[in-house]
């Protein structure tokens, strides 16, 4: 067990004051090189790709807060996907969950597929008859966009039942580890888009990853090192700035994201809305049992269909027209028509009058209000 609690460590894991200057702050080691004192002599730092201090501290950080003894930082969540990739060769299969990123059934489909990856995307993974032992087992939970709950624990424990056992991938970027923390239930890799919550301020682009298990730690450090998509200190730096109020800026987040899903079931233009800290969700006793509360992602089906959900995410004012999430700003899309385009016209397509929403940490009441405005301008 850590020492503190979560919110302490979101504060100062991996983040002693600097020991030169005493900064209390983590400095931003600009730099792309380092002095040696003799030929293969340093002080644990050579080259800034394959290390950096401001990087280190971000994750130590991370792994901290997942509950795991390592962490890695990525150039984008994308580049943490890819790095995963790369444990498999040709003729392995993956299983992943059939609602997923756009980008991460881009890669695995556009990128991977042709070097000879089997890949099948199923909505339930212990319901399946396996013809083949899975290598990788590839989850969102909550799923993006429509907001699908998988139970870690129990398909962590399926997987261990399996031979050999396939490596369990958990994209925890929806949830953050404030709200779940899938080492904790047996997953091998907790995966994130350091662009969305835990940056928070939609001002900068990165990935992650925490691990357990050293072995898988040590490879993935040399794929790291080695592809070379590493983020900048600058980068580094505005991540762990940002999760320092992860906590409180989740919880606010959730509250506004849950009044939000509650006025939109109300609404006689929502055929569905799809949000998991509603007593009406079916998968509700999964979120209150993996899940501090139910995060701050809304998606609902407009009644009017596409041209409907088209007026309606043009006419929102606090709520901006923009990809991505997690910031503490607003944020609505038609998933299909925007960061899903690559599902189109295969069985993971998403109904184009689906609209997702990010709720920001705005007023409450002001979200409703210029939700309510949309609604009678579409």
């Amino acid at each position: 067990m850590p020492k503190w609690k979560f919110d302490t460590l979101a504060i100062h894991a991996g983040q002693d004051a600097d020991t030169t200057t005493g900064a209390v702050m983590t400095p931003i080691y600009q730099t792309s090189t380092f002095r040696q004192r003799a030929v293969g002599e340093h002080l644990g730092y050579e080259y800034a790709r394959t290390a950096n201090p401001t990087r280190t501290a971000l994750e130590a950080n991370l792994a901290a807060l997942e509950g795991g003894r390592f962490g890695l930082a990525f150039a984008s969540g994308m580049a943490a996907t890819d790095a995963v990739l790369h444990l498999l060769e040709p003729g392995d299969s993956i299983l992943a969950v059939s609602d997923l990123y756009g980008g991460t059934y881009r890669i695995m489909e556009q990128v991977y597929r042709q070097y000879g990856l089997e890949i099948d995307y199923v909505s339930d993974l212990l319901g399946m008859q396996l013809v083949k032992t899975p290598r990788l087992i590839w989850i969102e939970t909550p799923t993006n966009p429509m907001l699908r709950l998988y139970d870690i624990e129990q398909i962590c424990s399926w997987a261990d039942s399996l031979s050999p056992r396939p490596l369990i991938c958990v994209d925890n970027t929806f949830a953050t580890p404030y709200l779940q923390q899938p080492l904790l239930l047996g997953a091998d890799i907790s995966l994130h888009s350091t662009t969305k919550y835990l940056g928070g301020h939609s001002d900068v682009v990165g990935g992650a990853m925490a691990l357990k298990d050293p072995e898988l730690a040590e490879r993935l450090s040399f794929l790291q090192n080695a592809v070379g998509a590493v983020p900048g200190p600058l980068d580094c730096f505005l991540i762990l700035r940002g999760i320092k109020t992860l906590p409180l800026r989740m919880e606010r987040h959730a509250a506004n994201a849950h009044a939000v899903a509650q006025y939109l079931t109300r609404h006689e233009q929502v055929l569905q809305v799809f949000y998991p800290g509603l007593e009406t969700n079916p998968q509700v006793e999964i979120a209150r049992r993996q899940m501090r509360n139910g995060g701050g992602m809304v998606s609902f089906i407009h009644a009017g269909g596409e041209s409907g959900a088209r007026k309606f995410v043009e006419s929102t004012e606090l709520f901006t027209l923009a990809e991505s999430l997690g910031g503490v700003e607003s944020l609505i899309e038609i998933p299909a028509l925007m960061t899903h385009t690559s599902t189109t016209q295969t069985p993971l397509a998403v109904d184009p009058a689906l609209i997702r929403l990010s709720v920001g940490i705005e007023a409450a009441d002001d979200l409703l209000q210029d939700l309510e405005g949309a609604f009678r301008g579409s």
